[in-house]
């Protein structure tokens, strides 16, 4: 099937995901890769502090956080 068929399709409204193969799919950038940071024990007790408060874990926490800090960095002073 050409990609302009599939386009159209798509823009169609039809399900085109029998025309997948969705075992072969990727999302690009979103690869994990595990890193260790050791934190100092009254940072890990005030992560956990504000996790409970939001109902989420310590680790979404920490990584909505940072996510937050490198899509909005402050200006430099």
């Amino acid at each position: 099937m050409k990609a302009s068929e599939f386009d159209q399709r798509f823009d169609a409204d039809e399900d085109v995901t029998q025309l997948l193969d969705l075992a072969q799919a990727r999302r690009p950038g979103l690869v994990s890769k595990r890193v260790n940071v050791d934190f100092p024990a009254w940072m890990v007790h005030s992560l956990d502090k504000e996790a409970r408060k939001l109902g989420v874990t310590r680790q979404s926490l920490i990584k909505l956080w940072l996510a937050d800090k490198l899509e909005h960095p402050k200006q430099a002073v």
